[in-house]
Formats: C-alpha cells, sequence, structure tokens
C-alpha cells in the first residue's frame, strides 16, 4: 500500500468522534464472499491501517463458527483484535451486537435471531471486549432491532456501557427514522450504518433526513454493492459466496451491468477506477444531503483499500452525478438478501 505513509484526512463524524474518512469493512476478512485464511486477512488489515485507513468496523456475528458453537461466531472480533495488539490507539473500532446466530442463518432450535434486552447487551459486550482485547470500544452498534424489545430500553442498556466507560459512542444499524429518533431521545447516538450505495437509495427518504436532525453521522455499508459496483464480479464471484442466489446478482446480474456501464463510463472520463466513482458518488451525496458519510468498504486485497482512498479525491461534475442518480431507477432486484428476516432492512419497516 502507501509507502508515504498515513495520507488519509479525518472528519467528524459526529460531536468529539473523529475517525478516518474511509473505513473498513471487516466482513470482507470472513469468508462470506469466499475463501481467506486468516494470516491473509491480519496482513491486509495491518497494511490498511499502516496506510492510515484506521476506522475499523468488525461485528461479534462476522466470521467462521467454530464447530460447536452456538451463539455469534466472533471470530473476526478476535482477528481483529490479534492485528491491534500493541496498536490499538491507532485505531477507532467499532463494532455490532443482537443477532444471535451465525450470519446468514438460523442456529438449530433457535427462535429468535434478534436480541435487544439489558441482559444480552451486557453480555454481548463483555464478551466482545473479551475477543477484541480491549477496555472500550469507541462505536457500539445495535446491529439489527429486537422488535420484541422497545429501542429506547436497548439504548438505554447501551447507555449504561458508556457510564460505565465501557464503551464511547452509541449506534444503530438499520433503523427506520422513527426508531432513530426515539433512541436519540434517551441518549445520543453517533452514527447509523445501513446499505447506501448507488443501487441502494431507499434511506434518503426518512433513515438520512432523520440521522442529520439527530446530529448522527452516516457510515454506509456495501458501498460497492458487495463488489458489484466496481464491475470485476463474476458469476463464479456470486457463486462461491453470500451473494448466491440473490435476486440482484443472480437473476438481475445481466441487467444490473448497466448500472455497471453508467460508472465504468464516468470512470473512463475521470481516469479512475469505477470503485472510486461509487465512493465518490457516495462523498457528494453526503455533501447534498448535508451529514457526514464515512463508507466502510472491505476488501481481502490490501491494494484495493489504496484503490478506495483514492476516491477523496475525485470531483465528479454536476453531469456525471446526474447520470450516477439515475441508475437507481434501472436495478433489478431488492437489496434485502433473501435468507433474512422480513423487516431485516430499515426499508421494509418504514
Amino acid at each position: 500500500m502507501n509507502s508515504q505513509g498515513p495520507t488519509i484526512p479525518t472528519i467528524e463524524l459526529a460531536e468529539g468522534l473523529t475517525v478516518s474518512r474511509i473505513g473498513f469493512g471487516g466482513m470482507a476478512l470472513s469468508p462470506v464472499y469466499g475463501g481467506i485464511d486468516d494470516a491473509a486477512a491480519e496482513r491486509t488489515l495491518a497494511a490498511t491501517i499502516d496506510a492510515g485507513i484506521t476506522f475499523i468496523d468488525t461485528a461479534d456475528v462476522y466470521g467462521a463458527p467454530r464447530d460447536g458453537a452456538t451463539g455469534p461466531a466472533g471470530t473476526n472480533e478476535e482477528l481483529v483484535g490479534r492485528v491491534l495488539q500493541g496498536r490499538r490507539e491507532q485505531v477507532q473500532l467499532a463494532t455490532k451486537f443482537g443477532i444471535t446466530g451465525a450470519l446468514g442463518t438460523a442456529a438449530a432450535g433457535e427462535v429468535k435471531r434478534v436480541r435487544g434486552d439489558r441482559d444480552y447487551v451486557r453480555a454481548a459486550c463483555e464478551a466482545s471486549l473479551r475477543r477484541l482485547g480491549t477496555d472500550v470500544i469507541d462505536l457500539y452498534y445495535l446491529h439489527r432491532r429486537d422488535l420484541d424489545v422497545p429501542i429506547a430500553q436497548t439504548v438505554a442498556a447501551m447507555a449504561e456501557l458508556v457510564a460505565e466507560g465501557k464503551v464511547r459512542y452509541l449506534g444503530l444499524s438499520e433503523v427506520t427514522a422513527a426508531e432513530l429518533r426515539e433512541a436519540a431521545a434517551v441518549h445520543p447516538i453517533a452514527a447509523v450504518q445501513s446499505e447506501w450505495s448507488i443501487w441502494s437509495r431507499d434511506v434518503e427518504a426518512h433513515v438520512v433526513p432523520a440521522a442529520r436532525e439527530v446530529g448522527a453521522g452516516f457510515v454506509p455499508y456495501s458501498p460497492l454493492g458487495r463488489g458489484f459496483l466496481t464491475g470485476t464480479l463474476t458469476r463464479d464471484d456470486v457463486a462461491g459466496s453470500m451473494r448466491a442466489e440473490q435476486p440482484r446478482f443472480d437473476a438481475g446480474f445481466e441487467a444490473n451491468q448497466r448500472v455497471v456501464d453508467v460508472i465504468r463510463s464516468v470512470a473512463t472520463e475521470l481516469d479512475a477506477t469505477a470503485a472510486q466513482v461509487a465512493l465518490a458518488w457516495l462523498y457528494a451525496q453526503g455533501q447534498r444531503l448535508g451529514l457526514p458519510v464515512v463508507p466502510i468498504p472491505g476488501s481481502r486485497n490490501a491494494a484495493r483499500m489504496d484503490e478506495n482512498a483514492g476516491a477523496l479525491d475525485l470531483r465528479l461534475t454536476a453531469d456525471h452525478l446526474a447520470r450516477l442518480d439515475a441508475v437507481a431507477a434501472t436495478v433489478s432486484g431488492g437489496r434485502n438478501l433473501t435468507f433474512n428476516d422480513p423487516g431485516w432492512i430499515s426499508a421494509d419497516r418504514e
């Protein structure tokens, strides 16, 4: 990666929380998008931090579960913890809780896949602190809302962790605008994390305005459309990952190439890559909508993160933005993965 040392600018995501302008999504270092060994994953993450991308996002549910394990896998957090030994103060560390089984599946005999009760909030935090090898989590997210527990109660339990010094800031993932406002009335919410990209824009209708209203920054996950918007994804890549049999990547694979075609045309005009254009669009959209936006693309290749960081220097013209804005209406297939619960994403509950 960049041999000149850290060059990534920072931004205040929320009052008091300053992070690198682009983050790293740790789920990419799990086998959901194909195999990767731990040694390679650790090298990728270490090189990413060396290059100045210091906002690191993981979750207790990420990673391959060990044989016989129940509950969240925890193995991605353990990997991140190993890399951060001796350099914890160099990063802004975010993790998430709430999903109770292995990612994408329901554990045998498990009735609920999400928990937001006080006992679970506290137990999940203690487990994450242990796996990450740290005394404090910079940004602690509720990964998915437990519809059987008022969100105010869940956030109140999370606020106790802040009071105890175990967590610095609170975040919410895939919440509706109403849920965000209710949560913010209990405790300040520093960040909202939801899928947001050129081809996934539903959050702009309700959630983004609410985030701006309560003073929360926005952390788009899958800002590159799980790899699709880079123009490098093949059907073989899809078949070997969690994207398999998902409408956007399966039945809609060919139709959705028209989205990639527009991104590529802009990239050619700017002598940039498709990934850089997709990320630059998000930065521009954040400016147009009036709130800080810090996307968290992930990669199993450290050089890709260097490429992604190049989006920070890219400037899109009004014509570029208009062409890119228009593609969302042409997308084939919804963004919720079919193995997920109904209502798993905010758009399905608004």
